[in-house]
């Protein structure tokens, strides 16, 4: 093995997962994708992921390389997710590639869309190009966990945002929650509101802070839709959050005047079965996945999250923590008790961050990514 090539390899790699990432928030339903045309130590041509229906990366690099009369054959060409091979809103991309004549294409992951799965990495083959596939594929992945998440399994990738004090309350016994974390904890979490394409709250959230939910501290082009879960349609239709941005009410009851008038504030009222006492969260979830949400993004009260935590719903956590302690207290999330450890649902710490004065906390569901991890042959 060419050990130079291999750190060659994953050294620009990483740089195009860095200029994936610039493209956070406006791809979706798309992944966001990078692409670097090489030739040696120099880098001749780059590109990302535009808005839905607008050029993918390996055009976008291409195009900017031709504007600079600059001749690509010959060179390599690295790409974070497999290049498309079918005709969608754009052409596909491993045709631009072939008739660009690279020498060899670096993959970092395969694309999970059954109308790729593999066939673009074989047309490239085909066409005598080498690929190489699998080069930083774990970090390729939690660039697009949504995506993966909805082409394999049909469900997007949720996050829980939960801020608590030391002792784990995320309110006082009287629901009074503003503020338990500071501002810069505020501001950041407006960056997973941004590149999320939900974000999602409860009935009871609405009722008692009045939110609007939108993003504020993050500059984007594609502000994410709304969804309150609300099992008796009881949100109050002068609401702030009903402020002309795209919102879903998910619901089980029939209430068809008050759908019609909320209708004129570009909310749509989705009636799903129930599942016990409220709505059935898997259903909703299966209905956001058909419907192109790679990522949701939840605020909500305990009820709502221990709901969705019991339901298997939550991929990540999302913890700011503050340094202070509430005492007795509104817990995180209510979940049933458990007959044992063996039941608890685990999670691993990705990372920590100061946003002072307070930490923020990511865990990852084991389970969920390395289910994902098993469908990409990671």
């Amino acid at each position: 093995m060419n050990t130079g090539l291999v750190v060659d390899d994953e050294r620009w790699m990483r740089e195009a997962l860095r200029l994936a990432e610039s493209v956070m928030y406006i791809t979706a339903p798309n992944p966001r994708v990078a692409c670097l045309v090489v030739r040696g130590e120099h880098l001749l041509a780059s590109g990302a992921t535009q808005r839905a229906g607008g050029p993918h990366a390996e055009v976008m690099a291409l195009r900017q390389a031709a504007e600079q009369d600059i001749d690509v054959s010959g060179a390599t060409v690295y790409v974070t997710l497999e290049p498309c091979s079918h005709f969608g809103r754009t052409p596909p991309c491993v045709d631009a590639l072939i008739a660009a004549r690279p020498a060899r294409v670096v993959i970092a992951m395969s694309d999970p869309n059954p109308l790729v799965g593999g066939r673009g990495i074989a047309k490239l083959q085909a066409a005598g190009i080498a690929v190489t596939a699998g080069v930083c594929a774990h970090e390729a992945l939690a660039v697009n966990p949504g995506f993966v998440a909805r082409m394999a399994r049909k469900t997007p990738w949720v996050w829980l945002k939960l801020a608590a004090s030391l002792d784990g309350r995320i309110a006082l016994p009287d629901g009074q929650s503003q503020w338990i974390t500071g501002p810069a904890a505020r501001a950041d979490g407006h960056h997973w509101r941004a590149r999320s394409c939900v974000v999602l709250t409860g009935a009871g959230t609405v009722l008692a802070d009045n939110p609007q939910l939108n993003v504020r501290h993050v500059e984007t082009a594609r502000p994410p839709f709304k969804a309150i879960v609300d099992t008796r349609f009881e949100v109050d239709e002068n609401a702030r959050i009903f402020d002309g941005i795209p919102t879903w009410v998910f619901t089980c009851a029939s209430k068809p005047e008050k759908a019609s008038r909320l209708a004129a504030k570009n909310a749509q009222v989705v009636q799903l079965p129930p599942a016990g006492q409220r709505v059935d969260l898997q259903a909703m979830m299966r209905w956001l996945g058909e419907h192109d949400i790679n990522e949701v993004h939840v605020e909500a009260g305990s009820r709502l999250s221990g709901a969705l935590l019991q339901a298997q719903c939550v991929d990540e956590l999302l913890l700011y923590m503050a340094p202070v302690l509430l005492g007795d207290g509104i817990g995180m999330a209510r979940i049933d008790a458990l007959q044992s450890l063996a039941q608890a649902q685990r999670f691993e710490f990705l990372d920590t961050k100061n946003v002072a004065p307070d930490i923020r906390i990511r865990a990852r569901h084991i389970d969920h990514w390395n289910a994902l991890l098993h469908v990409l042959r990671l």
